[in-house]
């Protein structure tokens, strides 16, 4: 067994290191952090199950090794998987929900399918907040779900929020259960749990990681994104997602390459970067011990160089906006991704799955289902005016509008906020964010901090975070 003082926080590059000197090698890494779930996820209820075969993948992978090398960075690196990502293997694909808890998908998901091919090992699945935090509005808390419970957050259990809706990712990865794990975001879903569990989170530009394979909430805003613990971690997760998916045209948009992402990382620099800092509507969220850790925050990009704008105002910012995408939308992809699912499901509509919960209300609806409901009034056909009028407002408001018109104004390379504070307009935009530790509250709660630009700026997003990141060591790891 691997010494917890030397593996702790260990990075993919020193892991790699390790096995290509035969110090290590995939099976006792992945038996390491088995060991570790087996330890601590009882407190946690970060992962929702293991992979039967993780030990004879790592085996397998270990064999390939010694004998034709690695395939790349993520060669016998153990990966965790939110709940609703389809694997074809012993594991389930639920989205948290007790309805699904015994589907199996019948092929893996586009990404995962690319994490395979670059030689990870897919060690589990993580608990969620339940249909990706799209199941009720009455009080349901972050990283809570009928099939595994209520997902902790390491750095204060029972005190702090974990974060939602890929909370287990931030939850496990923040107490070393893996080396990465995949999120998904439909509007902060990777960027609260990233902040809140003190890790680094990037939420893409929609369509630089493939949406096939994964249960659904808005096809207009949903994104898989990568969770870990450093950033040049996360991009090496990131780089091995990516790929064009016939499945998935929007792929074939990206206009760049993986290595263009690696070499922002060997370019990482805050030299003479325009940062904005948005703090209408947000300050006063985030409480005075915040507060402070972000105004520290910001005084640090200054001191690193960047050229801070203080106090910017994205036009749109205070109109007021609907969810009416999400709720029109759902209904649609999910009916779609049920019809797909092996005969052994009953389920096949989303109001199948209402009545099953209603059939099943003690275990299944803790916090009931209001959201469903609502969705479920709509026609799935995705022809009311409602939804077109909101579609339209939402691109052009969050975009043209929003972004766009607040970094045109003042000449910027990117926005900044606390935590997941301004998710909202880029997750509406499709834009992508890239969240990292800024520091701790003296009760010890993490807060992050969070940049956004426009779509297909990820090696500019990934220079600055990487420069801020080694510029101010923010990351502790939590003592479990």
């Amino acid at each position: 067994m691997i010494d917890d003082t030397c593996f702790l926080e260990a990075t993919i590059e020193e892991l790699q290191r390790m096995m290509d000197l035969q110090e290590v090698t995939a099976v006792e890494l992945t038996r390491y952090y088995l060991a570790r779930i087996a330890a601590y996820d009882q407190k946690l209820s970060s992962v929702l199950e293991v992979n039967p075969d993780a030990l004879h993948i790592a085996a397998a992978l270990d064999a390939e090794r010694t004998r034709t090398g690695k395939r790349s960075m993520l060669h016998g690196i153990p990966i965790l998987l939110k709940d609703n990502i389809d694997t074809k293997d012993k594991l389930h694909t639920s989205a948290g929900a007790l309805v699904l808890e015994h589907s199996y998908a019948k092929k893996d998901a586009f990404l995962v399918k690319r994490l395979r091919e670059a030689g990870a090992v897919i060690l589990g699945k993580t608990n969620m907040s339940e249909w990706a935090y799209f199941m009720s509005s009455e009080n349901m808390p972050s990283g809570y779900s009928s099939r595994g419970g209520q997902t902790e957050n390491p750095y204060g259990i029972g005190r702090f929020d974990v974060g939602g809706s890929s909370s287990g990712s931030g939850s496990a990865i923040a107490a070393n259960f893996a080396v990465a794990a995949v999120g998904t975001e439909t509007s902060g879903s990777i960027l609260s749990p990233s902040s809140q569990n003190s890790i680094v989170g990037i939420k893409p530009t929609v369509g630089l990681i493939s949406r096939s394979g994964i249960i659904p909430l808005s096809h207009t805003q949903d994104t898989a994104g990568p969770m870990a613990r450093t950033v040049r971690d996360a991009v090496y997760l990131l780089c091995g997602m990516m790929g064009k998916d016939d499945e998935d045209l929007i792929t074939s948009v990206c206009p760049f390459q993986p290595n263009q992402l690696l070499k922002a990382l060997n370019n990482s620099s805050l030299h003479e970067k325009r940062i904005g800092v948005i703090r209408e509507q947000v300050m006063d969220l985030l409480g005075e011990e915040k507060r402070e850790v972000y105004e520290t925050a910001i005084k640090q990009l200054s001191r690193g160089g960047a050229i801070v704008i203080d106090d910017v105002s994205i036009p749109s910012s205070t109109r007021k906006w609907s969810y009416n995408v999400l709720t029109y939308e759902f209904k649609a992809n999910v009916n779609k991704y049920l019809s797909e699912l092996d005969s052994s499901i009953s389920v096949r509509t989303l109001t199948d799955i209402i009545e099953w919960n209603k059939n099943h209300q003690e275990k299944a609806l803790k916090y009931g289902q209001s959201l469903l409901i609502e969705a479920d009034k709509t026609s799935g056909k995705l022809t009311e005016k409602d939804y077109l009028k909101a579609l339209n407002e939402d691109a052009y408001f969050s975009a043209t509008e929003g972004i766009d018109a607040v970094l045109r104004e003042h000449q910027l390379d990117v926005i900044v906020f606390p935590n997941n504070l301004g998710a909202a307009i880029p997750a509406k935009a499709g834009y992508p964010s890239i969240t990292v530790p800024a520091g701790y509250t003296e009760s010890g709660e993490p807060v992050g901090i969070t940049f956004t630009a426009k779509a297909w700026q990820e090696p500019l997003l990934i220079e600055i975070a990487e420069a801020f990141e080694k510029l101010t060591k923010a990351r502790k790891q939590p003592l479990l």
